[in-house]
């Protein structure tokens, strides 16, 4: 019953941007923490920003501070990554996931709920 849906990958260049949708069912995402994590071909899934439902305080990667914002629409029960000058060092497949609780959210271990998955492979 609970479903992470992500859209939004593409391919760009270098320099370009994307904005990333996290669209929830089944769950209060407005209450839910919230956090993006990527995985580079044969590399480890690693963490790329976070949010709390409460305060909405954020956390991000070194490799993205700057560059990328996590946010939500409550409304429309969804989460975003708006990530602006991309790197080829950011190619990877981008999944958000949620988890309700006072966790540690920049370890995938966290997190209860993950979404499938999609592309952002960016070009030199």
């Amino acid at each position: 019953q609970v479903q992470l849906v992500e859209s939004g990958g593409a391919l760009v260049q270098a320099g370009g941007s994307l904005r990333l949708s996290c669209a929830a069912s089944g769950v209060i995402f407005s209450r839910y923490n919230m956090g993006w994590f990527r995985q580079a071909p044969g590399k480890e899934r690693e963490f790329v920003a976070a949010m709390t439902w409460g305060l909405g305080r954020t956390y991000y990667a070194d490799s993205v501070k700057g560059r990328f914002t996590i946010s939500r629409d409550n409304a429309k029960n969804t989460g975003y990554l708006q990530m602006n000058s991309l790197k080829p060092e950011d190619t990877a497949v981008y999944y958000c996931a949620a988890v309700r609780g006072d966790v540690v959210l920049t370890t995938d271990r966290s997190y209860d709920y993950w979404g499938q998955g999609t592309q952002v492979t960016v070009s030199s």
